[in-house]
């Protein structure tokens, strides 16, 4: 994560097409990480680890969820990203795109698409602000 670059870079080996995403990290994210680092007795590469120090489970996300009684699973997220930046912004569909970490199935549209925009993708700071609004969380 490059707090001073506000993005972080999800190696290619994390990601299903098998390219390097760089995520835009928005104000809200870069507090997170802020108060994340005075909270781990672990200090080291994650950002937020299990009491041991060690990986958390991607299971911890979903039992979160059901614990704050959100009727949602970690992977839908995405898909009400990508509905709220079509139908509630004037952010270009190639920006909204970039924002996910999938490209194109089309090859000559992907080989023409060098720009990850990552500028335009600050459309984050807007997600940020409407998830906040909607539907703050208590973290136990």
């Amino acid at each position: 994560m490059d707090t001073e670059a506000h993005a972080w870079t999800v190696p290619a080996g994390r990601i299903k097409a098998n390219r390097a995403h760089r995520v835009p990290l928005c104000r809200c994210a870069l507090n997170i990480l802020d108060t994340a680092r005075t909270l781990s007795d672990h200090p080291g590469p994650l950002v937020l680890p299990a009491g041991d120090g060690e990986r958390l489970d991607e299971k911890v996300l979903r039992r979160l969820l059901e614990r704050q009684r959100v009727p949602a699973v970690p992977h839908s997220f995405r898909s009400s990203f990508r509905d709220w930046a079509a139908e509630q912004t004037e952010h270009r569909r190639e920006v909204i795109e970039a924002a996910l970490p999938t490209w194109s199935a089309n090859k000559v549209e992907a080989a023409y698409a060098r720009s990850d925009l990552l500028g335009g993708r600050r459309l984050m700071d807007d997600w940020a602000q409407y998830v906040g609004r909607h539907a703050p969380l208590s973290i136990p």
